[in-house]
């Protein structure tokens, strides 16, 4: 990923964006191999992803259209296909809400925050907008997570407890936050002080 002091120049936020839309377009594969791999997941668990599903789609476009129109075509930059390598891992829907909701698209709070702020300094307002409207989209993807790791760890867990159990190494809680920390889009997304301040413990 660029460096945020490079993104004046524009092959630099078109490789940003490159990066970011194949993350998007990995995070609906991963998706669609859950509803897949788990047939048998609540109605409302499968037609709350399919929803979301449709978020990613989206999020892909709009990525692309700006890599698009800063000159690049996607294909030209190396992708990597690391979230989908880690969702073979998955044996349960606990560990894919760790997995992705919860760590990928939980860091993904941060790292919006952070892009629209870079896009900005760098004088790219559209990029900018496009990260602030994934960002209010990732807050009700994170709500997903958390809502359904109620629903299904164990009684007597707390959340942070099947949180941390249910995730597959090298991924840890680490993981689920960016390098700057933002509460206030967690706890819209309804996670609790406690685990956010677990969250927040961490280097």
């Amino acid at each position: 990923m660029p460096h945020p002091d490079t993104l004046a120049d524009t092959r630099r936020r078109a490789t940003a964006h490159h990066i970011m839309a194949n993350h998007e377009l990995l995070a609906l594969e991963v998706m669609a191999f859950v509803l897949r791999a788990f047939p048998d997941a609540p109605a409302e668990f499968r037609l709350g992803l399919a929803r979301i599903m449709a978020d990613e789609q989206r999020h892909t476009r709009m990525h692309l259209d700006r890599v698009a129109e800063l000159g690049m075509r996607f294909g030209e930059v190396p992708v990597n296909g690391y979230f989908w390598m880690k969702a073979q891992e998955f044996q349960s829907l606990l560990d894919y809400l760790a997995g992705l909701p919860l760590t990928f698209e939980g860091r993904n709070l941060d790292h919006t925050l952070d892009f629209e702020e870079w896009f900005r300094r760098a004088g790219d307002e559209k990029s900018a907008g496009v990260l602030r409207a994934i960002h209010r989209d990732e807050i009700q993807h994170v709500a997903f997570g958390v809502h359904w790791l109620k629903c299904l760890k164990a009684p007597g867990q707390s959340d942070w407890e099947a949180y941390e159990s249910s995730l597959k190494w090298p991924l840890r809680p680490e993981k689920a936050r960016g390098k700057s920390f933002h509460r206030e889009p967690r706890l819209a997304a309804g996670m609790s002080p406690e685990f956010i301040d677990e969250l927040e413990r961490l280097l």
